[in-house]
């Protein structure tokens, strides 16, 4: 994307031409052997940027640790204590998330600035309203948009005082509306690389909604360019509804399931098909777009977009490509026989 300053996190480049995904481990800061474990499966789901709590200095000890296992950046989730930070990023770390204003005395920011400057280690300044300043709160009443930004914004000016410019900013809120207004905001007053969440979005069900309803409309403003959707569950299921949402706006890569929502001229088990051909489907890595539909009447035609189709009805199912018929099949042959035809492609 035009117009965001460039900034580089281990071999990646944050300016807007890809989006992305992120996930945080939520095994304990002790466990080493677990957090490289999970670490391992979100870069197998299609994480691209890991993070983890550094808490104390233990923890650090998970740094060395997690880059021997992965290849994908590794950030250090730190609050307060610029001495962690230090020892993070000796230890190799790929970017530090860490507020600037809450480190202590200008000595200790400068320290922290001049450490990530000589191993070109990004910093990225995270607010949130449970994190806004006393006066800020004083002054706006609540964790209005412009709060949020002034913040983020007042972080920002420590660290370009120190001629520290490879900056990434998040400003979250676990109210959707205020999320998105406080992006909007900052991308008019910064040109930084934004990373977008919306904290403490809940459960799956609800935290995948509501984060696809902030990530995804700021996205599809052409803003962002780092996402994570926060769940209170296994961060892997993070990593696949970040993909969902890059896809569903037109960014994403992988298989694209297209299925009509049934109705009565459905004869077949539509639905239990559709779940199964997402499960076998999950990690395959073409660019396609399969259609399952439950009518052979319209189906054909309305999944004629699609690289390769289903419709079914009355104990048989019709495979087709590109809205043109390939074969028919028995109902209990369909998934098997589609799945075939895919491995063609």
């Amino acid at each position: 994307m035009s117009g965001v300053r460039a900034v580089k996190v281990g071999n990646y480049v944050l300016d807007g031409e890809h989006i992305y995904i992120q996930s945080m481990l939520n095994t304990s800061a002790q466990d080493i052997e677990g957090s490289v474990r999970q670490a391992t499966e979100l870069e197998k789901a299609g994480c691209e940027i890991i993070r983890a709590a550094i808490p104390d200095m233990e923890a650090v000890k998970l740094i060395p640790a997690i880059k021997e296992k992965i290849s994908v950046p590794l950030v250090a989730d730190i609050h307060f204590d610029h001495r962690l930070a230090l020892a993070a990023a000796e230890a190799g770390i790929d970017k530090i998330r860490i507020n600037p204003g809450n480190i202590g005395s200008k000595d200790r920011v400068k320290a922290v600035v001049d450490e990530c400057r000589k191993r070109h280690i990004p910093i990225r300044i995270g607010v949130n309203g449970g994190s806004l300043e006393k006066e800020l709160l004083e002054k706006y009443g609540s964790p209005t948009p412009e709060a949020l930004v002034e913040s983020a914004m007042g972080h920002v000016k420590i660290l370009e005082e120190l001629d520290f410019e490879d900056i990434v900013i998040s400003i979250k809120s676990s109210d959707v509306p205020t999320m998105i207004k406080a992006y909007r905001l900052c991308r008019d007053v910064c040109d930084y690389p934004l990373h977008l969440g919306v904290t403490e979005a809940g459960t799956e069900r609800m935290g995948i909604i509501k984060s696809a309803a902030g990530i995804g409309s700021l996205l599809c403003d052409g803003i962002g360019e780092t996402i994570r959707v926060s769940l209170t569950d296994n961060p892997v299921k993070e990593v696949y509804a970040a993909k969902d949402i890059l896809k569903a706006i037109g960014r994403g890569s992988g298989v694209q399931i297209v299925s009509c929502p049934t109705c009565g001229r459905t004869q077949i088990d539509l639905i239990g098909l559709a779940n199964k051909v997402e499960e076998a489907t999950r990690g395959l890595d073409k660019n396609i777009k399969i259609a399952v539909m439950g009518c052979i009447v319209n189906g054909i035609g309305e999944g004629k977009e699609a690289d390769i189709g289903i419709a079914g009805g009355n104990g048989k199912a019709v495979i087709f490509k590109k809205g043109e018929q390939l074969c028919i099949v028995k109902e209990e042959d369909a998934l098997s026989a589609l799945l075939a035809e895919i491995q063609k492609i």
